[in-house]
């Protein structure tokens, strides 16, 4: 399963949206209606599943699903 396919599954079930709805443009606040308890729910799922650290700075920036890839992708993590 490739990492975009994992993240949409995390965002999915965190924020019961249809699968159709997560795309790299979709901002997670905005268009996925994630308020903060989400994201801070959402950014420990990350955590938890990938077994990383995500700062409140670093988590602050994740706004859009293709951010959340981008930086995961920079943490050396592919799938």
């Amino acid at each position: 399963m490739s990492l975009e396919n994992r993240i949409a599954e995390i965002i999915v079930s965190r924020l019961n949206v249809k699968p159709e709805e997560v795309t790299d443009s979709a901002n997670l606040k905005d268009d996925l209606g994630a308020d903060s308890l989400d994201m801070v729910d959402l950014m420990m799922d990350l955590e938890d599943t990938f077994n990383l650290k995500i700062s409140d700075e670093e988590g602050n920036n994740l706004q859009t699903v293709g951010s959340v890839v981008a930086f995961l992708k920079t943490k050396g993590i592919e799938a």
